[in-house]
């Protein structure tokens, strides 16, 4: 059975059982394993053009395998080739490869030739291609004299460079004595073949050093050719007579040296040929002459060029096709155009070929008693003509083999036997080369061998296709079957893809696609089995992608990268910028998920890719970082077209920092009149470079621009160059022209001058013209300097006038400038208002009637009317205050006004005068009102005293602004319960004489609200509020004693004090004489319960007071309060005694008074009673 190997595959289903890979032909080279029997194989082999140094040893290569190894032998141009005979040639151990000692002696030319290696075993015998030995040369360039060329300018020059042939053809370039390449361009460029042309030269042609460079690449040697020496004269209108006196001898050439149309300097004529060899690279070359320079352009007469294969290369002058094939043939066109003239040239091109292969024999493992067949196919242009031999010799001649048959291109084998094993050549040739291709039959009888390691684990992504390789070997063919786990049947259908090489495909692998597959080859000499194993791993996935990010120059950005991968892989994230490394820069820091770039610049722009790798699979993200910031400042500014009035500004913009600029604002400079401050010019939009910029007469312009886009505006740009436009008359008078008195008998003209960019000329002045309205007098002028008033004396008292202010300068007068209105000074009114009468609306409101004054008598402009107003004396107290007036003003000619905010039950005196912009007229006589009563304010003060059982005493403040007088006080009351509910409102009405009332049979020990408010014949006013607790039963009260007050208690506290003082006078004298004492480590391990009262903690007493002395205690009262008592004031615990506080009532109305005295040290902060208060203490303390 053939054995082969096909790229197709082949997908498993149930109707085919088993699967038998039959294939006629193999297509590929088939590897035997190396410990079978097997024909020799050409592996590795030298150039079949062979270009050698010669100053090295000579290596051609010939390498083989085979079973058993094959030997090697060599033929030289044709002949066997004695390497025994020739003591510089060895032949490397175990190969077939030559080594030529020259370098020790001998020379490479004796060992240039042809050569072709031949491996042989009992098998067969494999041979080389024909390998073309030749030794590299780079030859001198032959001595000549070149004499120096001396042309006229736009005339065309060719320097030949013509260097000397080497092998391999050498790389020309050209340069100067200093190895400084010359610079090349549409005018000057190098032609294919090594010539400097030119189109035409310039004077800055000449030089005396123009070398032509050859460099051999083989033998890194560089050959240089004698320097040329040109000379370009400069022939202007001036010199063609002396021009015309040159011979044509003298001057390089004949052409003319003016303007002309373009000619082909190569190729020459109108058409031309080329031959390229299929593969290489097609190079086209049309270089022109003319002036000015021709430009030259490429086209394909019978078809397109080939887009992703045509270059242009030495300025469009030379076409390159790369990769060329039969279907580049075809007609090219060069077009050469100047202003002149275009010509055209034509280059035809057929595209020739070397053989190539089509199908290359391969080889052939058969089994005794197969069929199978050698194809050999090329094709080339002409078509190759195709030979067989048989180890190396020609088939015709080769040993007869029944099983064989040759039919041109195929040779067919049938029932072959071991002894029809060999190498077969297949030779394709033509004129322009020839292919060899080796392909061995092998003939075998072996069972099944699997190559592919045992247990080998393969690990896929999810989703994606696993391939499971099983190669093998056998002759016949084996049969392939693969199978999943211990038992179950050949995988035969989908989703399974078995190839033809024994590798199982599963295109989508998912996760019960994880476990162990056994592949099993059998033939029938026998049968070979491998277990591989299967993991499905989760893919690697960017859950979050780096963003889209727009920043400014000099920020801060991050890009965000997370990854999701497969636990049991290792992910490496990697960031990339524009696909290359970031920079090695310290602003650039990778965290975790994280990518920041700190002080963003320009360079930093670009696109950012995260990389996330792990042994299966990777993924990438990326995002692209806008650097934007506001433009750079435009460059080059330039005045044109400068006129009188006008003139033209163009710039060239900056960068626009990745946002577009949006506009350009151009300011300027009055360096005459305003150095150093620019001024607003005006605005143009982003898209334009050029304004066209209206100017004022006598301004020496500067002018610079800035940019703006969406961030902001650039800085300036630099000042353009200066303009002084000419002087001219000012065409505008000054503003603001007012004429106002400032005395009875005077006009002030004023007005606001021109500034020096408006005045337009040197001898800025004002020509100031005034007369009065109403008469008929002619206008007096008068030209004043560069100011801003005018004083007109001797005027009438307010009389208006006609008032006009001219510009003028060295140059001219302005415009006739407008006329206003002014008036001459003005004086106190000289009339009061009459007919003055006063309404009272209410108690704080009145309104002011009067007569208008005459017009004539205000003497100015009428400003308004000004009320004075005030009250002497109040009706209720008749007793005499200070005087305050209060003052109201009423605009333009009104006669009435309100006068609000009055006092009411109050004397009111006013009068009323007419103001002009002067000041006031007159008083009118004095007017008197009475405003009526009002309701009064609230009491000033309410405080409650001496809370008994039953009853409590108010005392109040009258209203501090009764507002009439006082008729009644309205006291209400109710209690309040301990959940703060109100009781029943008791009203009691009290006469408006008191200030002090005591209320009887109220509740022991409850808390009453008050609210009081005073009445007068308007109404009720404000209230006022208050709270207070009545004491609580008399019985209980007596039964409670004062602690303070008993003998007993004031006994024992003089004895404990008397106590401690013999105990301190023992202490200080035991200390005093050195000695130790336990006494009071005693007393702190057993207290004396007596003495307990008297520490600190407790607070209870404080320093003791006789009552009997009726002495208030020090800095404390052990008597009521009369402050208000606030319902905020009461204390659900003792306060602390201390120096300074007030004492204060409790909730039960009890006061807390406190002593002041010594006590054993100061009390800790924040040291309160933790006890309730008791009615018994706050009887206690209560006198």
């Amino acid at each position: 059975m053939q054995l082969k190997i096909m790229p197709k595959k082949k997908r498993l289903s149930a109707g085919r059982v088993p699967l038998i890979l039959f294939l006629c032909q193999m297509i590929s080279a088939l590897d035997v394993p190396l410990d079978l029997v097997q024909p020799p194989t050409i592996t590795q082999q030298s150039p079949k053009d062979y270009i050698i140094d010669p100053r090295e040893n000579i290596v051609i290569q010939c390498e083989a395998k085979g079973k058993p190894p094959p030997s090697f032998s060599w033929t030289r141009n044709g002949t066997h080739f004695d390497i025994d005979k020739d003591p510089l040639v060895t032949m490397k151990a175990g190969s077939g490869t030559l080594i030529i000692n020259i370098m020790s002696e001998g020379k490479a030319e004796t060992y240039e030739g042809v050569y072709q290696c031949t491996a042989r075993n009992e098998r067969g015998a494999a041979i080389s291609n024909n390998i073309v030995v030749r030794p590299s040369r780079s030859p001198l360039w032959t001595k000549e004299k070149l004499e120096p060329l001396t042309l006229r300018s736009g005339q065309s020059l060719v320097l030949p460079c013509r260097p000397p042939i080497g092998l391999p053809p050498a790389i020309i370039f050209w340069m100067d004595n200093s190895f400084q390449r010359l610079p090349q361009s549409e005018r000057v460029s190098q032609g294919l073949n090594g010539d400097l042309y030119f189109s035409n030269v310039l004077p800055e042609d000449s030089r005396e050093d123009y070398i032509c460079y050859a460099r051999f690449n083989h033998t890194q040697t560089i050959q240089q050719k004698q320097p040329i020496s040109v000379k370009v004269i400069l022939v202007d209108e001036l010199n063609d007579t002396i021009a015309a006196n040159l011979s044509d001898t003298e001057v390089y050439g004949a052409k003319s040296s003016r303007e002309r149309p373009p000619t082909f300097l190569t190729p020459e004529g109108n058409a031309s040929n080329k031959e390229e060899l299929r593969g290489n690279v097609l190079s086209l070359e049309c270089i022109a002459e003319g002036l000015p320079t021709p430009v030259i352009y490429w086209i394909k007469e019978d078809g397109t060029l080939p887009i992703n294969r045509t270059f242009y290369r030495n300025f469009q002058k030379t076409l390159q096709i790369i990769q060329v094939s039969e279907a580049d043939s075809g007609k090219y066109q060069c077009i050469a155009k100047n202003a002149l003239g275009v010509i055209h040239h034509t280059i035809s091109v057929t595209v020739k070929a070397a053989p190539y292969w089509i199908m290359a024999p391969q080889n052939l493992v058969l089994s005794p008693g197969e069929n199978g067949s050698l194809i050999c196919r090329a094709n080339g242009n002409p078509k190759p003509r195709i030979s067989w031999l048989s180890n190396g010799v020609p088939i015709e001649i080769a040993p007869d083999d029944p099983s064989r048959k040759i039919n041109g291109d195929t040779i067919i084998f049938s029932s072959v036997q071991e002894r029809s094993s060999a190498v077969y050549q297949c030779n394709a040739s033509n004129e322009y080369g020839y292919l060899l291709g080796n392909a061995f039959v092998n003939v075998l009888a072996e069972p099944p061998r699997i190559l592919t390691s045992a247990n080998t684990l393969y690990q896929v992504i999810a989703n994606r296709p696993a391939l499971l390789d099983c190669a093998f070997f056998g002759s016949p063919m084996p049969i392939i079957e693969w199978f999943k786990g211990t038992k179950g049947s050949a995988l035969r259908e989908d989703p399974y893809v078995l190839h033809e090489n024994g590798t199982l495909e599963i295109p989508v692998a998912q996760k019960d696609s994880t476990g162990t597959y056994t592949c099993v080859a059998r033939n029938k000499l026998g049968m070979a089995k491998n277990e591989v194993h299967l993991e499905i791993k989760d893919p690697t996935r960017i859950v979050k992608q780096p963003e889209y990010a727009v920043v400014q120059r000099g920020s801060t950005v991050s890009f965000e990268c997370k990854v999701k991968h497969d636990h049991t892989l290792i992910p490496t994230v990697t960031w990339l910028k524009d696909n290359g490394e970031l920079p090695s820069d310290g602003r650039f820091t990778i965290d975790k998920d994280h990518l920041v770039v700190a002080d963003v610049s320009d360079n930093d722009g670009g696109t950012y890719t995260c990389v996330a790798n792990t042994t299966l699979d990777n993924v990438s993200a990326s995002a692209v970082l806008s650097v934007v910031d506001v433009p750079n400042p435009p460059f080059d500014l330039e005045l044109t077209d400068q006129l009188d009035k006008s003139v033209q500004l163009s710039w060239t913009p900056g960068d626009d920092n990745n946002s577009p600029i949006t506009k350009f604002v151009i300011e300027y400079e009055d360096a005459m009149h305003e150095a150093g401050l620019w001024h607003h010019q005006t605005e143009v939009p982003g898209t334009q470079t050029t304004a066209q910029l209206k100017l004022s007469p006598y301004v020496n312009y500067s002018f610079r621009v800035m940019a703006e886009n969406s961030l902001g505006r650039s800085l300036p740009s630099e000042a353009s160059e200066q303009y002084l436009t000419k002087a001219a008359e000012p065409d505008k008078n000054p503003m603001t022209v007012e004429g106002l008195g400032s005395e009875p008998d005077n006009l002030v003209i004023t007005w606001q001058p021109l500034n020096g960019f408006e005045s337009n000329g040197p001898g800025l002045q004002y020509k100031v013209s005034w007369r009065q309205k109403d008469g008929d007098d002619e206008w007096t002028s008068v030209v004043v300097a560069n100011v801003s008033k005018y004083i007109v004396s001797g005027t009438p008292t307010f009389v208006p006038y006609l008032i006009k202010v001219q510009a003028l300068n060295d140059v001219g007068f302005a415009p006739e400038p407008a006329v206003v209105m002014g008036h001459s000074g003005e004086d106190l009114p000289m009339v009061a208002p009459g007919n003055v009468h006063v309404t009272v609306v209410n108690s704080t409101l009145a309104e002011v009637h009067w007569d208008p004054v005459p017009l004539k008598s205000v003497r100015g402009h009428l400003q308004g009317y000004r009320i004075y107003y005030w009250t002497d004396q109040n009706s209720s107290k008749r007793n005499r205050r200070h005087i305050e007036k209060k003052i109201l003003t009423f605009q333009g000619s009104k006669t009435h006004g309100m006068l609000p905010g009055l006092e009411p039950f109050s004397h009111y005196t006013l009068n009323v005068r007419v103001v002009n912009g002067k000041g006031e007229g007159p008083a009118s006589p004095d007017r008197v009102f009475h405003t009526p009563e009002g309701v009064p304010s609230a009491p000033s003060s309410l405080k409650i005293v001496n809370p008994t059982l039953d009853s409590l005493t108010l005392e109040w403040d009258p209203p501090s602004h009764p507002n009439g007088i006082l008729t009644e006080y309205t006291l209400k009351y109710q209690p309040i319960n301990s959940t703060h509910e109100l009781g029943p409102l008791v009203d009691l009405k009290i006469p408006a004489n008191k200030t002090r009332w005591t209320l009887k049979n109220l509740n022991f020990s409850t808390r009453y609200k008050f609210y009081f408010y005073a009445q007068t014949s308007a109404g009720s006013g404000s209230q006022i509020t208050e709270e207070a607790v009545t004491t609580v039963d008399e019985a209980m009260a007596s039964r409670q004693v004062d602690i303070a007050t008993q003998g007993w208690f004031i006994g024992l506290m003089c004895a404990v004090a008397l106590l401690i003082l013999i105990l301190l006078i023992v202490c200080f004298i035991r200390r005093n004489k050195g000695g130790k004492y336990p006494v009071k480590e005693k007393e702190d391990a057993h207290a004396d319960p007596e003495i307990q009262p008297m520490k600190e903690d407790d607070g209870t007493f404080g320093e003791y007071s006789d009552a009997e002395d009726h002495k208030p205690l020090k800095k404390g009262s052990r008597t009521p309060s009369d402050r208000t008592v606030k319902k905020e004031d009461s204390d659900d615990s003792l306060v602390d005694y201390g120096e300074g506080v007030n004492g204060q009532f409790n909730e039960d109305g009890s006061f807390i008074g406190q002593y002041s005295g010594k006590k054993e040290k100061e009390p800790a902060e924040g040291n309160e009673s933790s006890e309730a208060p008791s009615p018994v203490n706050a009887m206690n303390s209560f006198v």
